[in-house]
């Protein structure tokens, strides 16, 4: 168990929870205009509605917070720096997709950028997992929702070469 005290990682938690919910909120700047936006796209028909993205990415960053609050709170950032790194590397690739997609409309950077993010992504839960198994549980779903939509990214982009450039 950790030398880390009880207030310290209250603490913790809430700054680890906090941290995914700001590249949230970056990546959100991107997306004012993303209902209009992607109600104009041709869409696959298994494409979730424009509502739905809401809800999942909030129980997906309330996850990836609590996951790197378990790294962390094993001995502080000192201890599992390169797996926190590793986190906040993956987590400044989410926030740019945002941009990429909604704001700048590359589809080609922004299908890139997704297998980036997932190969990010895939890295940080192997790291999690092998230092605690429950932190990289935690990632699975966040995975899966990114595997789906960098397949739905390229759909999109196939169906809209006059839009996303």
């Amino acid at each position: 168990m950790s030398t880390i005290t009880k207030s310290k990682q209250f603490f913790g938690f809430i700054v680890w929870l906090l941290i995914p919910f700001i590249a949230a909120g970056i990546g959100s700047i991107a997306t004012i205009n993303a209902q209009l936006f992607y109600s104009e796209l041709i869409r696959p028909p298994w494409s979730p509605p424009g509502f739905a993205f809401g809800p999942v990415w909030t129980l997906l960053y309330a996850l990836m917070g609590v996951a790197a609050w378990l790294i962390w709170r094993r001995g502080g950032f000192h201890q599992a720096r390169a797996a926190l790194s590793l986190f906040l590397v993956q987590l400044s690739i989410n926030a740019l997709w945002s941009w990429l997609f909604f704001t700048w409309h590359l589809g080609l950077a922004s299908f890139v950028g997704i297998v980036i993010l997932w190969i990010l992504i895939t890295a940080t839960l192997i790291v999690f997992w092998r230092l605690k198994t429950l932190a990289g549980v935690l990632l699975i779903p966040y995975l899966l929702w990114v595997s789906f939509a960098a397949v739905l990214n390229y759909a999109i982009w196939q169906l809209n070469p006059h839009i996303l450039i």
